[in-house]
């Protein structure tokens, strides 16, 4: 019984020092969707730009999109005390779903940057 204790007791002990130490970082807080998704799409634009996947126009006219929607959405905060209303929320959703639509399709037709 005294060998089986202390086997265990070893085996337990192995264990433990195998184990790497963690560290548990603090998650960082989210950034609301709209402004991630906005930030992910003009990185997508960038991303299109600088690998000639855009053209000049195809270029202009996301980053005219883009800024209709960010005034429009400015426009909608200041109107409701800088917040939007679940309504105006789900218009922006599916805006933005139009306009990342509009940088997938101008990245992927045949027209490329010289």
């Amino acid at each position: 019984m005294k060998h089986f204790i202390l086997k265990s007791a070893i085996a337990a002990g192995m264990f433990a020092i195998s184990l790497p130490a963690q560290t548990v970082a603090p998650a960082p807080a989210p950034k609301a969707k709209i402004a991630q998704r906005k930030e992910n799409q003009q990185d997508r634009i960038a991303q299109g730009v600088k690998s000639g996947q855009l053209t000049a126009g195809e270029t202009a006219k996301l980053e005219t999109k883009e800024t209709k929607l960010n005034r429009e959405m400015r426009t909608d905060r200041a109107a409701h005390g800088g917040k939007l209303t679940a309504a105006e929320k789900k218009q922006v959703n599916h805006q933005q779903n139009k306009l990342s639509n509009d940088i997938y399709k101008d990245k992927h037709n045949a027209a490329v940057q010289k």
